[in-house]
């Protein structure tokens, strides 16, 4: 059964997807003026602009800009390398939960196939399998096309170095994000609002924005510790 919500709630959520959507297309067309060094980084700040809105995109001019980078030298505060890092993480996550949501809305098949109906009774956990699936295999993708130019490794040996800079990362934010996204859907929308907010809403999408800001909350200690141990490069 699918919640019925408030027309404010609505409202704001609407708001808060279309602010996010505006600050991701303000880093697009400046990132077509002024390309990333790594071409990846074109993908990371306009995908994880969708989640953090305007707060990623001051961190985007403050940080990410390659002429504030650029700027006499001078290297990013170590905390916002940090940020930048656990970013590759969050923009992996949030295409993989992109992907996965409405492909297992669109084709409901897709959730039995990892588990609905025969692990869950409850669709929402058989597809945050695919999620992870899809966010593990996305933020380690990303990781790779970071970390092996930088370090100028072998495929083989830039496989290895993204999964061992990803995998605790991937697996905080994640945990962070469910556990958000959880608390929610099923305590608070179910028994306020009588459901669940489903994938064609702005408020399950709404959610899914603040549940993003807690899986950057529970990664960035453990991006923290990736970087300083040199596992993760310093961005």
């Amino acid at each position: 059964m699918y919640a019925t919500f408030p027309a404010w709630l609505t409202l704001l959520s609407s708001f808060s997807l279309g602010l996010a959507g505006l600050c991701a297309i303000v880093i697009v067309i400046d990132e077509v003026r002024h390309p990333q060094k790594m071409w990846i980084m074109n993908l990371v700040w306009p995908l994880t602009a969708l989640f953090g809105s305007v707060l990623w995109l001051a961190a985007y001019w403050a940080w990410g800009r390659p002429k504030a980078n650029d700027r006499d030298g001078v290297k990013p505060p170590f905390a916002a390398a940090v940020l930048t890092g656990a970013s590759h993480c969050g923009a992996g996550c949030a295409l993989g939960d992109l992907i996965a949501e409405w492909l297992a809305f669109l084709v409901p098949t897709v959730a039995v196939w990892f588990g609905w109906r025969s692990l869950f009774a409850e669709k929402t956990f058989a597809v945050w399998i695919l999620d992870f699936v899809l966010a593990f295999l996305l933020g380690v993708g990303f990781q790779y096309f970071t970390i092996k130019p930088m370090r100028n490794l072998s495929v083989r040996d830039g496989v290895l170095a993204a999964l061992k800079a990803d995998i605790a990362s991937i697996t905080a934010w994640q945990v962070g994000m469910y556990g958000l996204m959880a608390a929610l859907q099923f305590g608070l929308f179910r028994p306020r609002y009588g459901g669940l907010a489903p994938v064609a809403s702005p408020e399950f999408w709404f959610a899914m924005q603040i549940a993003m800001l807690a899986g950057f909350a529970t990664s960035y200690p453990v991006n923290w510790l990736l970087v300083r141990a040199g596992w993760k490069e310093q961005m």
